[in-house]
């Protein structure tokens, strides 16, 4: 998310009278998934054998994205991105990373910037029953996240 849309979104908060809570993904590249046909190979870590039975070198096949993978930040945004587009969201033109969500009955909005692993999202109400409140409780059962306040 580019710094002018977190600005922004700071600003339609105040402006509307919304709050705004910041929601991290606990090691979110490892809940990320390789493409269909990807195949990754990298060195073994620290502690294991580097060298093969026959003396070669040993490599190991990287099943999910890890830290340190050139591809593991996009392979992450794959992985989330069209989760909330399934979930309901609709993606902003001028800023990718950023997502609305609108409930025409009651009338309920949600605004998610996302920056890296972590999920800034504007709500109004966070009573147990609001979006807010169900679309954080599908979040949480879908991925590892901590709440981390306003």
């Amino acid at each position: 998310m580019r710094r002018t849309s977190l600005r922004s979104l700071a600003s339609i908060a105040a402006g509307n009278g919304m709050r705004m809570r910041r929601w991290d993904f606990v090691a979110a590249y490892l809940q990320g998934d390789l493409q269909p046909g990807e195949v990754v190979y990298c060195h073994a870590p620290p502690g294991y054998a580097t060298l093969g039975a026959d003396g070669r070198p040993r490599v190991c096949r990287v099943e999910k994205p890890i830290y340190g993978m050139a591809q593991a930040g996009r392979r992450w945004q794959r992985t989330l991105f069209p989760w909330l587009l399934k979930y309901g969201f609709t993606q902003c033109s001028s800023d990718p990373c950023v997502f609305t969500l609108q409930r025409k009955s009651p009338d309920e909005r949600l605004i998610i910037g996302c920056y890296v692993d972590d999920l800034f999202i504007l709500h109004h109400d966070d009573a147990p029953g609001s979006l807010y409140a169900t679309f954080t409780d599908a979040l949480a059962l879908r991925w590892n996240v901590e709440d981390e306040g306003p």
